[in-house]
């Protein structure tokens, strides 16, 4: 099964942030040796039979060589392309977002994740377990993973629609 991982706060090749080496070398201590990284925000494409096992080791293995402790989330690229298919469309895509998170389904009708989002200038617009897409007021922001981290109390990470339009281009075969 192909899937993506997304690694939270990685920017590749940064002081204090994983080298690309060790997040593939990570990823290969965790069962994934052809994992391919996409641009240089901890987003992995590759192929595992148990994606959350994969990702769970990789992070583990990415800690204890490196010492970068980083959060890991996952989707399948076919979920992903769905999406980006959904998604790219739209007149105000290159201001969406999807949020990976552990905090469940987040309801997007909620009138305290309306408040939450409001406040942090985004709306989400589509939701699902572990996952939301949301549009921010402005271009060039990204204010989903606050609101997330905000409305459950864990960590999120997030890639912009343009990143995301992106990475199907170039992978959506494998989907």
């Amino acid at each position: 099964m192909h899937f993506v991982a997304f690694l939270r706060n990685v920017n590749q090749g940064q002081r204090g942030h994983p080298s690309t080496s060790a997040l593939l070398t990570a990823f290969a201590d965790a069962g994934c040796p052809g994992a391919v990284p996409f641009q240089s925000n901890g987003t992995i494409v590759l192929d595992a039979d148990d994606p959350q096992t994969a990702t769970a080791e990789a992070v583990l293995a990415l800690a204890a060589r490196s010492g970068h402790e980083r959060e890991g989330f996952w989707m399948p690229l076919a979920d992903v392309a769905r999406i980006v298919d959904d998604h790219a469309g739209c007149p105000d895509a290159a201001r969406r977002e999807l949020t990976l998170h552990s905090g469940g389904t987040i309801d997007p009708a909620d009138p305290v994740t309306i408040r939450e989002a409001a406040h942090r200038r985004c709306e989400i617009v589509e939701s699902g377990d572990g996952w939301l897409v949301a549009v921010n007021e402005r271009d060039r922001e990204s204010n989903s993973t606050p609101t997330v981290e905000r409305i459950t109390g864990l960590p999120a990470t997030s890639r912009g629609l343009p990143t995301l339009v992106r990475l199907i281009d170039r992978f959506g075969a494998l989907a």
